[in-house]
């Protein structure tokens, strides 16, 4: 059996009435036989039939043994944090998501939990930063924004060694394209909100917990913590999976077409995309991935935040805002948008330039986005020109 057909009939048929699709269960509290006598559920925030679903379908596609759906994409980061005490370290990829190294940096700092920012692309980097303080390896791969790949099978089993976790934030392959568990991974992370949800039109986050015991403290956090994903929402996700492997295909596949135009455009500096074989790390990509993803980014060889302002506000399909995985395109300028909580010397180290711009390809046609984001860049193609021609005469 197929992974998509696996998925879609994961998806349970409603016991009570044959429904084919799952019930919202809007409801707050269930009523109980006698004192602590239910039918497995008793208050809405603990659990709930839809959202119960969400969670076995996603551990399934996940290759977990629990998991839990939250409020948002940081309400799951900020659960796995709370396995943490004072005390205890994050050794966090460098190029990190805004919001993240927000509640690393400006939450949970104050508790006494350290984060220690490296390139995690190279294991070696891994090995040199860990101590006996470390406690959770955080890794996003892809990166957001620059894409970065880090071997996942490697770095878990550095995070054995050593007695720490590693979680895998797999929003951006999503597990139609990558499964961290199946890995090495202890815990994955999703925001729900991008290819999970698939439709802009929701706010959600998982967790996915490899084994049970884990899976039970983050559902002790969530219940403790009360940042629980609705009944509608749930069920918006659960729609939003059932073309997960159909969506996630086509992005990728837009999104190949997109990277290898873009570099062959005069006023683009640098691609990056896994799929593209001059990606640092390609070949990693290739092994642990089965597709490369929908999201592109680059930068300008006018490298500045005026020159990036002036292509994501000339374009018609690629929507400006923040976010991704939705079906219309999408683009943003992360120095000024997703990542302006970081440090602009943090985030130029990282990677994340001025001029980056990065792209959430959707599903319209490619030649059409490839028409947009030409006629956007074709701006600025001039001005390049006469820098080049201005450094060639220099040169004489």
């Amino acid at each position: 059996m197929s992974n998509a057909t696996k998925l879609i009939h994961s998806i349970p048929v409603d016991p009570l009435t044959g429904s084919i699709s799952v019930p919202i269960y809007q409801t707050s509290t269930f009523v109980q036989e006698a004192p602590g006598e239910n039918k497995g559920y008793d208050y809405a925030r603990s659990n709930n039939p839809t959202r119960a679903a969400l969670e076995k379908v996603i551990a399934e596609l996940e290759g977990g043994q629990a998991a839990s759906a939250f409020a948002s994409g940081l309400a799951a980061i900020d659960a796995v944090v709370k396995l943490l005490q004072s005390g205890d370290e994050i050794l966090a990829v460098d190029d990190i998501y805004g919001g993240a190294f927000r509640l690393f940096t400006h939450i949970y700092a104050k508790f006494g939990i350290t984060v220690n920012y490296v390139d995690t692309t190279q294991v070696v980097n891994v090995i040199d930063a860990i101590t006996p303080r470390t406690k959770l390896i955080w890794l996003e791969t892809p990166t957001n924004p620059t894409l970065k790949i880090s071997d996942i099978e490697a770095i878990a089993r550095i995070a054995k060694q050593h007695g720490a976790l590693l979680c895998v934030d797999n929003t951006f392959a999503s597990p139609a394209l990558q499964q961290p568990i199946k890995l090495g991974a202890d815990l994955v992370v999703h925001s729900a909100t991008k290819y999970l949800g698939g439709h802009s039109d929701l706010i959600a986050g998982i967790v996915v917990a490899k084994t049970e015991e884990l899976g039970a403290q983050i559902k002790f956090i969530q219940n403790a913590s009360g940042a629980i994903l609705s009944p509608n929402d749930s069920w918006l996700v659960i729609r939003g999976v059932e073309t997960l492997y159909l969506r996630v295909k086509e992005h990728s596949r837009n999104a190949q077409l997109v990277a290898e135009y873009l570099q062959t455009h005069p006023a683009v500096d640098k691609v990056y995309y896994p799929g593209l074989k001059s990606h640092h790390n390609h070949d990693i990509a290739a092994r642990q991935q089965s597709g490369f993803g929908g999201i592109v980014t680059f930068n300008l060889k006018e490298d500045t935040a005026e020159a990036a302002r002036e292509v994501v506000c000339s374009t018609a399909y690629f929507k400006l805002a923040e976010s991704l995985g939705g079906v219309k395109s999408l683009l943003c300028h992360p120095a000024t948008m997703t990542h302006k909580s970081i440090p602009a010397e943090t985030r130029r180290a990282a990677g994340v330039t001025d001029s980056l711009i990065r792209l959430s390809v959707g599903l319209e046609d490619a030649g059409d986005l490839i028409g947009d984001i030409t006629q956007a860049l074709d701006r600025l193609s001039g001005v390049v020109a006469r820098q080049v021609e201005a450094e060639a005469v220099g040169q004489l």
